[in-house]
């Protein structure tokens, strides 16, 4: 049976065609979601399913073990947001309450001797790597694919824009991207309440890419105000919006407030947010110079760092 959404689903096999009016029209496509609703699905991304099973398998192996042995992974140990996130120890919303999930980040996988790194940089770190037999590879591979995916709907981005096809490519050679992977208890509210897996918030980089296991429980606003599903609909990744690439466009595109409602069945997702490189200038004058800016130009890396310190603000605190 078909599933219906009010959320466009774009075939993003025509940003690697030959044909430039092909090109042109995918990114119209993926423009107009850009500009109406802010998410969007894609299908013929190229990610094969066995990759997001592996993907998915290793999230799941992770979040089975014991919790001493994700303690030692903690985020707290982190300087550059990697590792692990226990049971409600994030808030997305300042205004609420704690989120009820755990979650896992991996970062780039950079060697000591890279020179941000040695220079201390942030999000220029190690990652935490569990041991785990053949956890690194997988999660590797489908990391390398997410950001391939990333850039290619990056260049869509830069057509719909107006801008050179290839904008974005100097901003993405080394980019700050996260791999997200997401555990959501069963809970027996789940029909009451309406937030509190995730509570309502915005993404904070470019574009997120979104993979579920199935489970109902991401909902979106619209720009009229109502709550709408986002259901789970085969063979596409659920794409989004983040703040920085609305600054960035100066409003031009939409970044939409969404949540995860607690599931009636534990739920599985794994999320892939790609910003820029660290020191790349979001400055809405770059891409409409003829218009009045409605943001201060900010390098991606102050901005992130501004945005998870709301966050996180009350465990760096600790």
């Amino acid at each position: 049976m078909e599933v219906r959404s009010e959320i466009p689903v774009i075939s993003v096999a025509g940003l690697v065609s030959d044909c430039l009016q092909t090109r042109r029209q995918t990114a119209a496509e993926l423009g107009k979601a850009c500009r109406e609703i802010g998410f969007f699905y894609v299908k013929d991304h190229g990610i094969p399913q066995n990759l997001l099973s592996m993907a998915f398998n290793a999230a799941k192996n992770l979040f089975d073990m014991p919790l001493d042995f994700k303690n030692r992974l903690s985020i707290t140990q982190s300087p550059h947001n990697r590792g692990y996130i226990a049971m409600s120890d994030e808030q997305l919303n300042p205004n609420a309450g704690a989120d009820t999930k755990e979650a896992f980040n991996i970062g780039g996988d950079l060697p000591g001797d890279h020179p941000d790194v040695i220079a201390g940089k942030p999000f220029r770190g190690a990652n935490f790597w569990p041991e785990l037999p053949g956890w690194k590879t997988h999660v590797q591979e489908y990391f390398a694919a997410c950001l391939g995916l990333g850039r290619k709907i990056h260049r869509g981005f830069s057509l719909d824009l107006g801008l050179p096809e290839g904008f974005f490519e100097q901003h993405l050679d080394d980019p700050i991207a996260t791999l997200r992977m997401l555990h959501y208890p069963a809970s027996s509210n789940y029909c009451e309440r309406e937030d509190g897996g995730a509570e309502t918030h915005t993404d904070y980089g470019n574009i997120t890419i979104l993979a579920t296991d199935g489970v109902a429980g991401l909902q979106i606003r619209t720009r009229g105000g109502e709550w709408i599903e986002a259901p789970s609909i085969s063979g596409t990744l659920v794409c989004n919006i983040g703040d920085c690439l609305m600054r960035w466009t100066n409003n031009t595109y939409i970044s939409t407030p969404h949540r995860v409602r607690p599931p009636e069945r534990e739920r599985y997702s794994i999320a892939f947010f790609l910003e820029v490189n660290p020191d790349s200038v979001v400055d809405p004058s770059d891409i409409f110079p003829h218009q009045s800016p409605e943001y201060d130009p900010v390098t991606c890396a102050d901005y992130l760092t501004m945005r998870l310190d709301a966050t996180y603000g009350h465990r760096r605190q600790e």
